[in-house]
């Protein structure tokens, strides 16, 4: 193929994509509902199936599609992976750094647990008080206590009734899972690690409280607590 072809292929595969997310809209196709065929589409569209399957792919790769061997492409439940790839692929390519995903973090997440603390359910208010409890039983076993951690402030995210901050929290947790071990470490007397734990159970009891300021307030501190961490560790 030449590189006017390649050019042009590009072209149509960009233009198909656009088409097939207007079909989406227009048609006001939900989750799960039946995507035109293959070869519906490269005829409605009049290009390949080559052209087609390309599209079907980006999009797949983009989760607003779904893909299965012999089945029709289906509308995607919208999900944090696309989001998490592109801020792991930002930190390492030094296009952003750790502080910065904090900094942006420590705001998202002031207002995640203010929302909890206001529109919590008595059950969402009792699995984070269980979680911030299961931190502590695990404060010497760190790869359970970074997985009860990070569903920490998943159950906040959800409980805060606005799904775009579940998408946000769950696009952090590739880079956190690298980024946690390093700042546990960092942390390397028992207060200090008690510290993090119980700010945690105190976040928990005020969104328990339905105390949005003083749940607003733990979390500022425990995000310029986690960042202090990080910074001791080397990380910026």
């Amino acid at each position: 193929m030449t590189r006017v072809e390649q050019v042009n292929s590009t072209g149509l595969v960009g233009d198909t994509i656009g088409a097939i997310s207007r079909h989406i809209r227009e048609k006001d196709l939900m989750p799960g509902d039946r995507l035109p065929s293959e070869a519906l589409l490269s005829k409605e569209l009049n290009v390949s199936r080559t052209v087609v399957r390309e599209a079907f792919r980006s999009l797949a790769a983009m989760r607003i599609i779904e893909l299965a061997t012999g089945k029709r492409a289906t509308v995607a439940q919208i999900d944090h992976g696309a989001m998490s790839l592109m801020i792991e692929h930002g930190v390492h390519t030094d296009q952003i750094n750790i502080q910065q995903i904090y900094d942006v973090r420590r705001t998202i997440e002031t207002r995640i647990v203010t929302l909890a603390a206001i529109r919590r359910t008595d059950d969402e208010a009792t699995q984070i008080l269980a979680l911030a409890a299961r931190m502590q039983d695990a404060v010497n076993d760190p790869a359970a206590l970074m997985e009860h951690d990070l569903a920490f402030h998943t159950a906040l995210a959800r409980a805060s009734r606005n799904p775009v901050y579940s998408l946000l929290i769950g696009s952090f947790q590739g880079i956190t899972r690298q980024t946690w071990p390093i700042g546990w470490k960092s942390r390397p007397t028992q207060a200090a690690r008690d510290l993090m734990v119980g700010t945690h159970l105190d976040i928990a009891r005020a969104v328990a409280a339905s105390d949005p300021q003083q749940a607003a307030a733990l979390m500022s501190l425990h995000f310029d607590e986690s960042v202090r961490a990080l910074l001791t560790a080397g990380l910026s």
